[in-house]
């Protein structure tokens, strides 16, 4: 399996700081090539929350870098990343929670990450309400859920999605890296096939545009190549940003070819 990818980050219209982190690495193998890719929203309203997240990022960077090719010599791959992830991610939400003890402030971080190996298999690894999103022409899926206040809520039957739209709680995380006592992170695996998409975000992409638009401007065939895919990045940012979208603004964008 082969890839188009493209990223875009905003600070959108209202903050001086762009607290977003995002990655994106292929590494070549004999079998073919594997995709990793990483978006973290540091927390708005947190002190430091761009420290946060580049600090996530840069760990995980660095860990598929120089530790991850020992994961694939393990017979089930996406299972030894997964407990690796899930070690990761605890001992980020330690240090970054230390940090933030020593220095007197507050700061933490969503974290949404796919890996995708050779074959398509890919796992995604979740904390907070960033997403990760899979869009055919015909489709999107969320592949993630929300780990807000608000969606778990709607999850109990005890608020409609569109009431959580418009609630004024719908950015009260039940827990991210750095700022809660006990992270237990989410993971997903599936199997991408050829002529995909699949958009990973900070909340700040998809508050003001929906579904449809995100499903219409990003499927497969209105992102033919990395030119068209960074345009059309770019635009839907542009929109967020004409809805008065206050929050910063994020995506990455990945085609499976």
């Amino acid at each position: 399996m082969d890839f188009y990818y493209a990223l875009h980050s905003d600070p959108g219209i209202k903050k001086e700081t762009n607290q977003d982190s995002l990655c994106i690495k292929i590494a070549e193998t004999l079998k073919g090539r594997i995709l990793f890719a990483v978006v973290c929203d540091g927390m708005g309203g947190l002190e430091k929350g761009e420290l946060a997240s580049a600090t996530i990022v840069n760990v995980f960077s660095r860990w598929f870098e120089t530790d991850f090719p020992y994961s694939l010599v393990n017979k089930d791959t996406l299972k030894d990343v997964k407990y690796r992830w899930g070690r990761m991610i605890k001992e980020q939400n330690q240090n970054i929670a230390d940090y933030g003890r020593k220095k007197h402030i507050q700061l933490g971080s969503t974290f949404t990450a796919i890996l995708v190996l050779e074959d398509g298999k890919y796992l995604i690894g979740h904390v907070g309400d960033s997403r990760a999103y899979r869009i055919t022409d015909f489709s999107i899926d969320i592949l993630t859920s929300d780990q807000t206040l608000v969606a778990d809520k709607v999850r109990k039957g005890m608020l409609t999605p569109e009431q959580a739209r418009r609630d004024p709680r719908r950015n009260v995380l039940l827990q991210c890296i750095g700022a809660s006592k006990i992270v237990e992170p989410d993971f997903t695996t599936g199997q991408c096939m050829v002529n995909e998409c699949y958009m990973l975000c900070s909340d700040g992409f998809r508050h003001v545009i929906t579904p449809e638009e995100i499903q219409s401007t990003f499927a497969p065939s209105n992102n033919p190549d990395v030119m068209e895919m960074k345009r059309n990045i770019v635009r839907l940012t542009e929109l967020n940003k004409q809805r008065e979208e206050t929050d910063n603004i994020s995506a990455i964008l990945i085609k499976t070819v």
